[in-house]
């Protein structure tokens, strides 16, 4: 029975496939601008500043000496939802935070496409679910994106306390949006950091993300 339902969520998400622009690991092109600021395994991560919601203005550079999640979130995707709704990505972001963590939410939504929203809607959306990241940051041109190639909502990238980039892909190994599957999952975010914080290493650095493609401008 666990398989039939297993399978009956993978084809429906199939189906949904090209009205919400799922993809799991497909080449993203970069604007030449920025070739010389791509984010890379085992590298340094390359620095960004963005506005928050709470109208302030972060940096990576801010959170240097910390561990630093980065979520891309698009809250009308329904592999975002699958998490949201679930609670599962309120408590991560609550359990590490928590633990000293920077967790900073991105969307890079263009104007006009899925998930955009302006800052006084997005704080409403972020209190309604009980987020808690550190920030809900807005790249609406898409440059952050892009520079980290962020292809999928969700698509999390993990930083270390000396700036470098430690794992990048999807959140687990369940590409489906289907929130019963999300129990027994191996989640990656909580992998990677409770190896890195207990000063092991980390087993997997990168994997195939999975979700609604990005919504860049072009």
């Amino acid at each position: 029975m666990k398989f039939g339902r297993t399978t009956a969520f993978l084809a429906l998400a199939a189906a949904v496939a090209v009205p919400y622009g799922v993809i799991a690991g497909d080449n993203h092109s970069h604007d030449a601008k920025h070739a010389d600021k791509h984010a890379a395994i085992d590298q340094k991560a390359p620095d960004f500043s963005l506005a928050g919601i709470d109208g302030k203005t972060y940096s990576l550079a801010d959170f240097k000496g910390k561990y630093v999640v980065l979520e891309w979130n698009n809250f009308d995707c329904p592999f975002v939802k699958k998490f949201y709704g679930s609670g599962k990505m309120q408590s991560l972001q609550n359990e590490y935070t928590d633990k000293g963590v920077a967790w900073l939410t991105i969307c890079s939504s263009a104007e006009g496409k899925q998930g955009y929203y302006d800052a006084e809607t997005l704080k409403t959306m972020n209190a309604d679910r009980k987020t808690s990241p550190t920030a809900y940051l807005r790249d609406a041109d898409g440059t952050v994106g892009k520079m980290y190639g962020a292809k999928t909502t969700p698509h999390i990238f993990i930083i270390n306390p000396d700036g470098v980039l430690i794992y990048a892909g999807a959140i687990d190994d369940k590409p489906d949006f289907d929130p019963a599957t999300i129990e027994g999952a191996n989640n990656y975010v909580v992998t990677t950091l409770g190896s890195a914080i207990a000063g092991k290493p980390v087993a997997v650095k990168t994997t195939e993300p999975y979700g609604c493609g990005v919504k860049y401008s072009n």
